[in-house]
């Protein structure tokens, strides 16, 4: 396999690619890859040192956005409504968002589980209670919805899944692992 076969089969991209090659007739397909510099065989060790102090200015200017992301993130503005509204048994009881550690799907009802280990059943579809939480909740599989407040560890092996605060693990979908990841680390 080639570096550009490589390329194709990774899922997402957090590095700055240089490519390097002797033939001249793959730099277009190179830049099309986003690569940051495109060297041709022999290197010449100034043009390389070039091509690494880009990736750095690079770096440095992800960082600086990186910083902002999470300067905006801890900037939530007031809700009107950071609570959700549940329907139970005649009446309807409103948590706050932090109370939430999980909320698993049981077909047309929803069990929600609080950090104080108690839970309620609604009789509400997972996807009906995902549409009035807010930023904290990921919807990391079919079945659960997850405050990522409350999340302890992430664990690739058997799963992958998620270990809450309360030592329970949720597993985590392969179509959702990437969004998961990102949002993690970021």
């Amino acid at each position: 396999m080639d570096g550009f076969q490589l390329l194709e089969r990774l899922t997402f991209r957090d590095f700055d690619l240089i490519i390097t090659s002797a033939c001249d007739n793959y730099a277009i397909k190179a830049f099309k890859e986003h690569a940051v510099d495109y060297l041709l065989k022999p290197i010449d060790s100034e043009d390389l040192l070039k091509a690494v102090n880009r990736v750095r200015e690079n770096q440095k200017r992800n960082a600086l956005g990186d910083q902002l992301k999470n300067i905006i993130k801890a900037y939530v503005p007031e809700k009107k409504f950071a609570r959700l509204a549940m329907p139970v048994f005649g009446k309807t009881i409103f948590v706050d968002f932090e109370d939430i550690l999980y909320c698993k799907s049981d077909g047309s009802y929803t069990e929600v589980h609080f950090n104080t280990n108690n839970k309620e059943l609604l009789s509400k579809k997972l996807k009906e209670i995902e549409a009035q939480t807010d930023d904290l909740f990921f919807r990391l599989h079919n079945s659960y919805l997850v405050n990522l407040l409350y999340v302890k560890e992430y664990v690739k092996n058997d799963g992958p899944y998620l270990v809450l605060s309360n030592g329970v693990s949720i597993p985590v979908s392969r179509a959702k692992k990437n969004e998961l990841l990102q949002i993690l680390n970021s």
